[in-house]
């Protein structure tokens, strides 16, 4: 069972936008953190980006801050990735991960509970 579902993938332009969502099927998020990760064809996974659902707080990569925004929405129990000014280096498959403690240390795979099975971004130059 994958509690986790990722949606809002495509192909976009360089320069274009995407907004990721992250939805739960039961469990919520209340009191998880929620992770995005992604690897692109070749690479190892990486971390982009992480929210504490309860406090809000947020985390980035480095190279995607500015570009990247995290957010949550308690009502629907879901986690939102909106990406800006995407480059094609931005394509792979993008994952959302829960977990119960990661603040300290919230790229790091392991500490993540759950999985979502991914979603396609494909960025065109």
């Amino acid at each position: 069972e994958v509690p986790l579902v990722e949606s809002g993938g495509g192909l976009v332009p360089a320069g274009g936008s995407l907004r990721l969502s992250c939805a739960a099927s039961g469990i919520t998020f209340d009191g998880y953190f929620i992770g995005w990760f992604r690897q692109a064809p070749g690479k190892e996974r990486e971390a982009v980006s992480c929210i504490s659902f309860s406090a809000g707080t947020t985390y980035y990569e480095d190279s995607m801050k500015g570009r990247f925004t995290i957010s949550s929405d308690h009502a629907k129990n879901t986690v939102y990735l909106q990406m800006n000014g995407l480059k094609p280096e931005d394509t792979a498959v993008y994952y959302c991960a829960a977990g119960t403690d990661a603040s300290w240390g919230w790229n790091l795979e392991r500490l993540y509970d759950y999985w979502g099975q991914g979603t396609q971004v494909t960025v065109s130059s």
